[in-house]
């Protein structure tokens, strides 16, 4: 005889606490509370996996259980960055402001991944700032500057630069630049996004110098018996916790699976801009008669861009094979 499912017996509300997700590496998360203490908690159930940036309400262990918790509830975000191939989705974080796309003079960034990491950003509505490493590197840096001239010459229906380029040497900051990155950072949560030998290590230990000494913290914790360490964390830059840096790891891969290749165009602000002056309302703007894309080509929409768009949709378009 088979037993009658039973569904768990709700948690009052009342002894729920909320918190922050400041540090995750797969089931295992690190919270923080309102007065500013951390613990490890896990999700109960698929629906509560949570992500750094998740605002969450969580139930500590009952007493002599030890001093870890679960996470009950994830509140609704208000953003989520993530990237999706055929295979998985792996989430960055949650409830940002900004995205920083860090890349360097040197090694040659890879002009697709950050086209990539863009696309993701203007899907999930938040805004991002390119920032070009290693100034010191005089003819690279220049060069790669270059790269990003049509990047830098997207702009919006009034004129202004619709992405933020900076150009950093985060190795040797100076006083001058240190006062631009805090102007940037002031208040927002921002993530560090960027391939391995971007200079993100760099650039969290120069704004966060107990940054180390937090991580050690955390993978201490979540090192303990089954847990692993963190890979996402959640840096508070003030004593207020009003400005925050979120360090994500790197990747070599940024899959857009998520995002629909006719929604693609709208996702690349100079194409986009361009799209609803086609001869034809479902125009792909790879090939169609009266295409209003393809007459900009070479003139207001680089080359390298549609060539990057054309790349993507085709890839976006094609069957999944599971």
């Amino acid at each position: 005889m088979s037993r009658k499912y039973r569904a768990p017996t709700p948690v009052p509300n009342a002894a729920l606490e909320s918190g922050l997700i400041v540090g995750s590496h797969g089931r295992h998360c690190v919270v923080e509370s309102a007065d500013g203490s951390r613990r490890i908690c896990h999700p109960r159930g698929k629906k509560n996996q949570a992500v750094v940036g998740d605002q969450v309400l969580w139930l500590p262990a009952p007493p002599g259980q030890g001093e870890e918790g679960s996470i009950e509830q994830v509140q609704p975000r208000r953003n989520l960055l993530y990237r999706q191939d055929e295979i998985r989705t792996k989430s960055f974080a949650a409830n940002i402001d900004q995205v920083l796309i860090l890349i360097a003079a040197e090694p040659v960034f890879s002009e697709s991944q950050l086209a990539r990491a863009l696309i993701a950003a203007e899907d999930a509505g938040i805004a991002p700032i390119v920032a070009l490493n290693k100034s010191d590197l005089a003819q690279p840096f220049a060069q790669a500057w270059e790269r990003l001239a049509a990047y830098r010459a997207i702009a919006d229906e009034a004129g202004q630069p619709h992405y933020r380029v900076l150009g950093l040497n985060l190795a040797r900051p100076g006083a001058e630049q240190a006062a631009l990155l805090r102007d940037v950072l002031a208040d927002k949560a921002t993530l560090v996004l960027g391939p391995s030998g971007s200079g993100k290590s760099t650039l969290i230990n120069l704004l966060i110098p107990q940054a180390q000494a937090a991580t050690g913290e955390i993978s201490q914790a979540l090192n303990s018996g089954r847990h692993t360490t963190t890979t996402t964390t959640w840096y508070w830059l003030d004593a207020a916790r009003r400005t925050a840096l979120i360090d994500s790891p790197g990747f070599q891969e940024f899959g857009l699976r998520h995002i629909a290749p006719t929604a693609l165009a709208h996702h690349m602000p100079d194409i986009g801009q361009h799209a609803q002056g086609c001869k034809f309302y479902n125009c792909t703007h790879l090939h169609e008669p009266g295409c209003a894309v393809l007459a900009e080509v070479g003139h207001s929409i680089s080359a390298q861009r549609h060539r990057l768009y054309a790349e993507f949709f085709q890839e976006l378009a094609a069957p999944v094979n599971y």
